[in-house]
């Protein structure tokens, strides 16, 4: 009894709790009807959900999405009720590939970690002080430390296993995982990307994904599935081919994709990939933008700049970070992590979809870029690529605090886009889910000031006619 008690007090519980009253909302809201939900919530969670529900521009979608989150919340907690294994993954696994398997349920850490960031009192920082308390070293990166320093007060739902897929690419999340899966006892499955993008590497990389599915049917007890594992990968694929729907949507100027959406993409794209859910609801953000663009909407008189961000957003002041820029005319374009996606993979066969799989997995975000031959070469190749697709005036890298690997080549990836693109970039500090580091004020002057002095005076975009 006690521990049960206990368990109410862990991040996922707390938040799958507070999610929980999304399922009784109607598809869409009326403004007074949200304005009277808004009235009765702590700051936090208000402050989050007004960027999502005040808007109407995206009050659908975000409701369509705070239910398939929920779904996936409620889905872990059935799943470890029926006996099922849940296991826990970093951002830069697919979480389809869990779905493979009949008798297990992924959940994904950043997701986790950014969920309570947004809903929960006091934005999560307990649990960061929590793992600080143990001496975990502030530089390991919060966008994981924050769940998982609520699994390690053993008051959260514990996973049967831990996949770490990001040595090589992001040391800091791989040994938070290392720390996690010590304390709690439970086994940790490794997935190493060679640094050697040559046909020996990628065949290396193969490998070594074919031994985890080895390792998963093993610890599992179930061999996969090939019709099973091939109805979740068509689903995956079908998602995925939305996905660029959604991107190319995004190069047109003035962009009517709201800013949000692209962070709600890649949210869905880490938890609920595999799944209908997930492409019911990329359907429904792909149909929402083509609507808005046949009636010419744009918040702003004026799209005044499209910024794409080299790294990741920050995750703690939605309304502040995505909505006021937006209403401002500043166009977020994207970030790596939204931006790093596979092509839909070749469902012919078993060894088919496992090498699928191992493509998918190599073209995440940090893995495809910080896990290259070359840090410096590959992020300024891709950044290059998205820029010029997306048609960006200018970039902003948010320096995230525990990345000291993209620090060490920041420099360099500047200048070079700037000559090959002829666009400048902006370099802020500040941590992406840890509100304490920088306030978004001092964000939004930095931004303001950059775009007044510097992006304006280089372009002149077009207004949105109708």
């Amino acid at each position: 009894m006690v521990k049960e008690s206990k368990e109410h007090e862990g991040l996922l519980n707390r938040v799958s709790g507070i999610f929980g009253v999304v399922k009784y909302f109607p598809d869409d809201l009326s403004d007074e009807e949200v304005q009277g939900f808004l009235h009765v919530l702590p700051k936090d969670i208000a402050n989050t959900l007004t960027a999502m529900l005040a808007p109407p521009r995206v009050r659908k979608a975000s409701i369509a999405w705070l239910k398939s989150l929920q779904e996936w919340f409620d889905g872990a907690l059935e799943a470890k009720r029926e006996g099922k294994k849940i296991i826990l993954a970093p951002f830069n696994f697919p979480p389809e590939f869990i779905r493979c398997f009949k008798n297990a349920y992924p959940l994904t850490s950043e997701v986790l970690s950014t969920a309570g960031v947004v809903t929960l009192e006091g934005q999560g920082e307990r649990y960061w002080d929590y793992a600080m308390g143990l001496g975990v070293p502030d530089y390991l990166c919060s966008s994981n430390t924050i769940e998982l320093g609520s699994m390690l007060t053993l008051a959260d739902l514990e996973p049967d296993a831990i996949i770490s897929a990001a040595p090589g690419s992001c040391d800091a999340n791989a040994k938070m995982h290392e720390l996690a899966a010590r304390t709690l006892g439970i086994p940790q499955l490794l997935l190493e990307k060679p640094v050697d993008d040559s046909a020996k590497g990628r065949k290396a990389y193969a490998s070594n994904i074919k031994a985890l599915a080895r390792e998963l049917e093993e610890f599992l007890d179930e061999e996969l599935d090939e019709e099973w594992m091939r109805a979740v990968l068509e689903r995956a694929n079908r998602a995925t081919e939305l996905y660029f729907d959604l991107f190319d949507l995004r190069k047109i100027r003035p962009s009517p994709c709201p800013n949000l959406f692209p962070m709600y993409a890649y949210g869905t794209r880490f938890s609920l990939w595999g799944t209908d859910t997930a492409v019911e609801f990329m359907e429904l953000l792909v149909d929402t933008v083509k609507k808005r663009l046949e009636e010419g909407q744009y918040p702003a008189e004026e799209e005044i700049a499209r910024l794409f961000w080299t790294y990741t957003y920050y995750y703690w002041d939605w309304q502040g970070f995505f909505n006021d820029m937006e209403e401002k005319g500043i166009t977020i374009l994207g970030d790596l992590l939204g931006s790093s996606i596979a092509l839909p993979v070749d469902t012919t066969s078993k060894e088919s979809m496992i090498a699928g799989l191992a493509e998918t997995c190599s073209q995440y975000g940090m893995t495809r870029q910080m896990g290259a031959p070359s840090m410096s070469a590959q992020w300024i190749d891709d950044i290059t690529n998205w820029t010029t697709e997306l048609d960006a005036d200018a970039c902003v890298y948010c320096g995230h605090h525990s990345c000291k690997q993209t620090w060490s080549v920041f420099s360099i990836t500047r200048g070079e886009i700037m000559k090959r693109r002829k666009i400048p970039t902006l370099m802020l500090q500040g941590d992406s889910w840890i509100r304490r580091m920088l306030p978004m004020s001092a964000i939004d002057e930095q931004i303001d000031e950059f775009v007044k002095t510097v992006v304006r005076k280089r372009s002149t975009p077009a207004r949105m006619v109708g």
